[in-house]
């Protein structure tokens, strides 16, 4: 089994800086709403907690291209 390696800082308050070994990244958002993270790779994300047995869901968006999301 390979070793990996994964930080993860909280900076302020809702703001979070993750760390691996050959990125990184920042999240913004909280636990009940939805939560934005840009990688230094350019990959955008957005994630968001959803009740029932959905548990979450995630949109993924192309590095360098603006959506509109």
């Amino acid at each position: 089994m390979p070793l990996t390696f994964r930080k993860s800082f909280r900076i302020l308050p809702g703001v979070r800086l993750n760390i691996n070994k050959r990125s990184w990244s920042i999240t913004t958002g909280s636990r009940n709403g939805p939560r934005y993270t840009r990688s230094s790779t350019g990959r955008r994300t957005t994630s968001m907690d959803l009740p029932g047995p959905f548990g979450w869901r995630r949109a993924r968006h192309s590095k360098g291209r603006d959506r509109g999301y």
